[in-house]
């Protein structure tokens, strides 16, 4: 039987900072286009994780793989963006003083720098693409809207935009619903969802009430190992994750 290919392989990850383990012989399999909400506690490694994948940060020994057989240790941080995999933070980071349009524009796939890309002409295709983009994002309203004057969800919606502008396989967004409204987060989960399946998708969040709207499969971490897997209903209710949560174990009915 042909053993099953993954988009993203965590075997057997380690990384500790002075002393600290952060991340403790994690294992962790992500299948092409699935959206996975990781959550767990603070200091349970989900940032660090993260760091590992975009090759911010190195393991001391594990393998950490993208697609088929393509070792994410042995590349920078660029090559592995080139790769496919994008980041998105949880504080924003777009140019305020450009318009949202632009924003897209100077995030589009191939090599170029604000100022070659403002001063050239912008070919039908890329304005095709950029508008696609702001469609999916919500933003077309906003095109010529100076990216600093967005609201807040309006900002981070342009981020994953400007994310998507890279044609990406792999989308790794932290805490997106962070300082959101309701209305905003419902519309985060909304397009998060929307983007499954065409692109393989990490969010990590402690929004639970978020984590529900979108999660297929949550995977809990807690000090940089998995304690569980499964559905929203199954993790909570599972007494680990209770007692790592709430600091106490779940009362016998």
């Amino acid at each position: 039987m042909t053993q099953k290919q993954f988009i993203l392989t965590l075997e057997g990850v380690n990384k500790t900072f002075d002393g600290f383990k952060a991340i403790n012989d994690l294992n962790l399999y992500m299948d092409e286009g699935e959206l996975r909400v990781i959550i767990g506690p603070n200091g349970a490694g989900k940032s660090t994780m993260l760091d590992i994948i975009t090759g911010r940060t190195r393991p001391d020994k594990g393998k950490v793989e993208f697609g088929k057989d393509t070792d994410l240790t042995k590349l920078n941080e660029y090559q592995i963006n080139r790769l496919g995999i994008g980041r998105k933070f949880q504080t924003p980071s777009v140019y305020i003083e450009h318009t949202v349009f632009e924003n897209v524009w100077l995030s589009l796939e191939g090599s170029r720098t604000v100022w070659s890309t403002l001063f050239s002409r912008i070919t039908s295709a890329q304005r095709e693409r950029i508008h696609e983009v702001l469609k999916t994002i919500g933003l077309v309203d906003k095109a010529q809207t100076k990216a600093g004057s967005l609201a807040h969800g309006q900002k981070q919606w342009l981020e994953i935009g400007m994310l998507l502008a890279q044609n990406p396989k792999l989308l790794l967004v932290d805490e997106p619903a962070a300082g959101m409204t309701d209305e905003e987060t419902a519309k985060t989960g909304e397009l998060l969802m929307s983007l499954a399946g065409k692109h393989s998708i990490i969010v990590i969040e402690h929004d639970m009430v978020f984590v529900r709207q979108i999660a297929r499969k949550v995977t809990v971490l807690h000090q940089g190992n998995v304690l569980c897997e499964g559905t929203v209903d199954e993790v909570q209710a599972d007494e680990r994750v209770i007692e790592v949560y709430l600091g106490r174990k779940k009362k016998a009915a």
